[in-house]
């Protein structure tokens, strides 16, 4: 018989720290890395959607080593501070924020320079990029609010939706889909 996903252990508004200390479901940590899983769900959707492109070989491989950064986060998250330390949690590393740095500046030279704030849309992928950046934005301010976390996950998640700004912009421009440029109402 197979594993059953339920437990019942949260019917009554608690789970459990990696660790074991219970908490609200509530509580600030979990709504942090729900955040970052939610984020985690929106790049599987970019993925999918720009798979169809022929430039999106390396979109694709990068958003999916993105993903599993997201799940170290996640861990990292997931896990009682206090007892992290003697717990085998996977780590960031400097070399995960560079690899969206150099990505960004890859994709950058290939695109116009902004002159202008831009509406989000244009095509069902690019949209979902924009709405994954802004889940991201919420997720490293979900971040922020937590007392102790790695600096690194919130270099990262701050990284990350530039990375996904700039992958929305390169997208269109590879697509061939105008940016439409914000003109406020004066």
């Amino acid at each position: 018989m197979a594993t059953k996903i339920y437990t019942k252990t949260g019917d009554k508004g608690k789970t459990s720290l990696i660790g074991g200390t219970k908490v609200p479901k509530s509580h600030d940590r979990i709504e942090a890395y729900g955040t970052v899983d939610e984020l985690n769900s929106h790049i599987g959707l970019v993925g999918d959607l720009l798979a169809a492109a022929p430039e999106a070989d390396s979109a694709s491989a990068l958003l999916r080593e993105i993903q599993d950064r997201l799940f170290t986060i996640g861990s990292s998250l997931a896990c009682d501070p206090e007892k992290e330390p003697k717990l085998k949690i996977p780590d960031l590393k400097e070399a995960d924020v560079q690899l969206l740095e150099q990505a960004m500046d890859d994709m950058n030279d290939q695109i116009p320079p902004m002159k202008a704030f831009i509406l989000p849309g244009g095509h069902p992928a690019i949209s979902s990029l924009h709405i994954a950046r802004c889940v991201c934005r919420r997720a490293e301010r979900r971040v922020v609010a937590l007392e102790e976390v790695d600096p690194l996950v919130l270099q990262y998640l701050n990284r990350l939706s530039d990375y996904l700004f700039v992958l929305a912009r390169f997208t269109a421009e590879k697509w061939g889909i105008p940016e439409v440029p914000w003109k406020p109402r004066v």
